[in-house]
């Protein structure tokens, strides 16, 4: 073999070596495209203009999530703020509170005001005939006859014997309890003894009630269960309708009231929860007070507190909010 062909051999042999590592490259780059290692190599070959699009790209849509997140926290602070704002012209005397939670379930927006746990007084004999019906529902059978007159006395006349019987009935506190774990309600806790009464709850739990009877989604009561209670809380006695159903533009409103004068300082307790219609809007309220030098005067606040917080979502509408709802409780 002559000398002479040893170099063309050489240029071969290179040439057949960078063909061969081009090869081995492009494959890799070819393999890569659908892995994390495939990713990297495709961006060391992509056009700088091409990175700097894709790089951009997915900051615009990190910056869009964000926006998002920004704007729906936004939305929620502003009805809080819609709602203090609204509060703000409500008389509250010195040494009276007010805890005050509205919800449109059609939107799942909410507001709310104040905190804090206060006194059910007879509101809480919602959430009795609500455990009570959850009771029923798991033993598979319905009220019985003596049952739903005590339930009707209860809701509609806010009669107390007749919720003596069925707080002992469901249990007394430790019933109610462990219906209101599986109803959702955190900041509520059943009365000692005898004293539903003094069952301590709060305006938000009020509102998680509300929706097990108003709201099939997501309710432990049956339809039939929740019908029961609707129609109970809509045909309240003339002289106890009053409260929430102040902030209604119309006759359509279910509630239950619950006022306690107490003994210890002779100020009162008064709240009111229920559903209302005003400008279009079907909304969830609940309103707990405590302090009124005397009954009218926590009907009254609890009334203009009741209407502040529907006003946040009928805005701009005709609302009237009820002149002829708002009559005062019989003595």
């Amino acid at each position: 073999m002559d000398s002479s062909s040893r170099p063309r051999r050489r240029r071969r042999a290179r040439r057949s070596r960078r063909r061969a590592l081009l090869s081995l490259a492009l494959a890799l780059a070819a393999v890569g495209c659908g892995t994390a290692a495939g990713a990297m190599y495709m961006t060391s070959w992509a056009h700088p203009r091409a990175a700097g699009t894709v790089s951009s790209s997915a900051s615009r849509a990190t910056e869009g999530e964000e926006a998002v997140v920004e704007s729906t926290t936004e939305a929620a602070v502003d009805r809080d703020a819609s709602l203090a704002a609204a509060m703000e012209p409500v008389g509250v005397a010195d040494g009276a509170e007010v805890s005050v939670a509205v919800l449109d379930p059609d939107s799942g927006e909410s507001a709310s005001y104040g905190g804090g746990a206060f006194d059910t007084a007879s509101i809480v004999k919602v959430d009795v005939l609500a455990a009570l019906l959850l009771r029923a529902q798991d033993a598979g059978r319905t009220l019985t006859a003596e049952e739903r007159t005590y339930a009707a006395a209860m809701i509609e006349n806010s009669d107390n014997d007749s919720t003596s019987a069925l707080w002992r009935a469901i249990g007394a506190a430790d019933g109610l309890d462990a219906a209101n774990e599986r109803f959702g309600l955190t900041g509520t806790t059943g009365g000692d003894g005898p004293l539903w009464g003094l069952t301590q709850t709060t305006a938000a739990d009020q509102i998680t009630l509300l929706r097990q009877v108003f709201d099939a989604e997501g309710s432990q009561l049956d339809d039939a269960s929740r019908a029961y209670v609707r129609e109970l809380m809509e045909r309240i006695a003339v002289g106890q309708r009053w409260g929430v159903s102040a902030a209604a533009d119309g006759a359509q409103w279910a509630l239950k009231n619950g006022w306690l004068r107490r003994s210890t300082t002779g100020l009162w307790v008064i709240n009111s929860i229920g559903w209302v219609t005003a400008g279009g809007h079907g909304c969830l309220v609940a309103v707990l007070s405590r302090g009124s030098a005397t009954q009218e005067e926590g009907i009254a606040l609890v009334e203009a507190a009741a209407r502040a917080a529907v006003s946040v979502f009928t805005e701009g509408t005709d609302d009237t909010a009820g002149d002829a709802a708002g009559a005062q409780p019989s003595s």
